[in-house]
């Protein structure tokens, strides 16, 4: 048998044999050989059975016993093991041979090697499986539209609906913002008609009682193997929280702006008397200088020299007093927060000169020590004064409420690692250990006609910057309030 089938058979791309009609082998193919690595006289008999997979050998043999009573080929897919010990998957197909009244009298077959086909169903199959539990427990929803841009598809967590009542609509069709937002629709309707993918659009949509709800969606075209338009398939999630804390934060920072700039003002009211005496001072100096240099012009001859002289004096004056005018201005003005490189020790030496009448009317004296060469920070000119105008405030009131003790204010610079120390001490009565940690609570004073919200204000101006505020004793005797600025980020390096 087995030189009546060799040659051409041999050559075939898979496993040819012959069997009789029990299933005892009679021929095996030289591929069957090779692949098993086997000699054929440990096949005949039942021997084959050995090389089939414990779990696939009872299906087959099923399938076999079955034949005399249904006289139906056999197919079956089975795992064979080869010569190396692995097992590949083989299609097996047995064809019977009959006689002229029908009876099965051999069996011829062909096994062919569907490894490489049983991985990739396997991979597609776990692939699949895969997807659908994504798709059941991601709290974001997957959706798909047609070239109509009507809804073809949509996981069951959509929208927070049910899906079928929104499938063959537009997601414009329950959009509650699609005639109030008409620019950003017309660019999304812009992009899904050039057929380009977006990213993290955010609309307004009904959910399933009607109320509004936050989409960002996300979605790319899909082509046919022809390169025909499809429609598009993408995700979307619920943003409806998010939004409603970003607007949330933002409602809460314009408050703050206009908290802040309302203790601005307030402080500034109380500073009215000693700001206009520090402009009548360069006013008065600016009127004697113009004095003077009128008398010089008027001399025979006139003494051009000192007149000159006196006139450059009074424009020095008015500068002056115009620089008081632009600082108080810029504290009144009500504006946006801004970041600008600044340096500090200039932003405190213009509202020492503010307050500096106000120091002085209160018996304090102040002692000015700014470190030379630090370097620039990052911040809202602005605000920082505005810290800084509170903080010497709180110190010259803490003091005036002494008797005869020495009142001191100390004012400071230093560098520190990645940023400016301001320190501002004064030698008043302190704060009691509870008030140094509530300090900074919002609407918690030790003055009896404060509002508990300069310090609130303070540290979330400082934390806003990127530092931090803090109130320590002072010694002998006092309190200490310090804060740091981060210095200028392109300078660190």
């Amino acid at each position: 048998m087995q030189g009546e089938l060799g040659g051409a058979v041999d050559e075939l791309p898979g496993l040819v044999w012959t069997a009789a009609p029990d299933g005892q082998i009679h021929f095996l193919n030289q591929r069957w050989r090779e692949y098993t690595g086997v000699p054929l006289a440990e096949f005949h008999g039942r021997g084959w059975q050995t090389r089939v997979h414990p779990e696939d050998l009872p299906g087959l043999l099923a399938g076999w016993r079955s034949v005399p009573v249904s006289s139906a080929p056999i197919e079956a897919e089975v795992r064979l093991r080869g010569a190396d010990g692995e097992y590949r998957w083989f299609l097996f197909l047995a064809h019977p041979v009959r006689d002229p009244v029908g009876q099965v009298i051999k069996w011829s077959g062909f096994s062919t090697d569907i490894d490489n086909r049983k991985r990739a169903e396997e991979e597609l199959r776990d692939s699949a499986a895969r997807f659908r539990d994504y798709a059941e427990t991601a709290s974001d929803w997957l959706w798909e539209i047609g070239t109509d841009y009507n809804y073809t598809l949509l996981t069951e967590n959509a929208f927070g609906s049910d899906p079928a009542d929104r499938i063959g609509t537009k997601c414009w069709d329950h959009a509650l913002d699609f005639e109030t937002e008409p620019e950003k629709w017309r660019l999304v309707l812009e992009t899904l008609d050039t057929r380009k993918p977006f990213r993290d659009f955010v609309f307004c949509s009904a959910d399933g009682t009607g109320s509004p709800m936050y989409v960002k969606a996300s979605g790319k075209p899909v082509f046919d193997a022809a390169g025909e338009f499809s429609g598009y398939r993408g995700t979307g999630s619920d943003v409806t929280a998010i939004i409603r804390a970003e607007r949330a934060e933002a409602s809460l920072r314009t408050a703050q702006a206009d908290l802040a700039h309302m203790s601005r003002v307030t402080t500034l009211g109380q500073l009215t008397a000693s700001i206009a005496h520090e402009l009548t001072q360069p006013i008065a100096a600016a009127l004697l200088n113009a004095e003077t240099a009128l008398s010089c012009l008027t001399r025979k001859p006139p003494d051009v020299v000192h007149a000159t002289q006196a006139i450059n004096r009074f424009v020095n004056d008015g500068m002056r007093a115009t620089d008081i005018i632009d600082r108080t201005r810029a504290l009144v003005k009500k504006a946006p927060a801004r970041k600008d490189n600044l340096e500090i020790n200039l932003a405190i030496s213009e509202i020492v000169g503010l307050t500096r009448s106000e120091v002085s009317k209160n018996g304090v004296q102040m002692q000015i020590q700014l470190a030379e060469g630090l370097p620039v920070v990052q911040g809202d000119r602005v605000q920082l004064q505005q810290v800084m105008l509170n903080l010497i405030m709180n110190a010259v009131e803490s003091m005036s409420q002494m008797s005869d003790d020495r009142r001191e204010l100390m004012i400071s610079t230093q560098p520190e690692e990645d940023c400016v120390l301001v320190a501002v001490r004064d030698s008043g009565p302190g704060l009691p250990e509870v008030a140094l940690e509530r300090a900074f609570e919002a609407f918690y004073t030790t003055k009896s006609s404060g509002l508990g919200m300069g310090l609130s204000i303070c540290r979330s101006i400082v934390e806003a910057h990127g530092g931090r505020l803090w109130a320590a004793a002072n010694f002998p005797k006092g309190a200490a309030f310090q804060f740091t600025v981060p210095v200028t980020s392109d300078l660190r390096a």
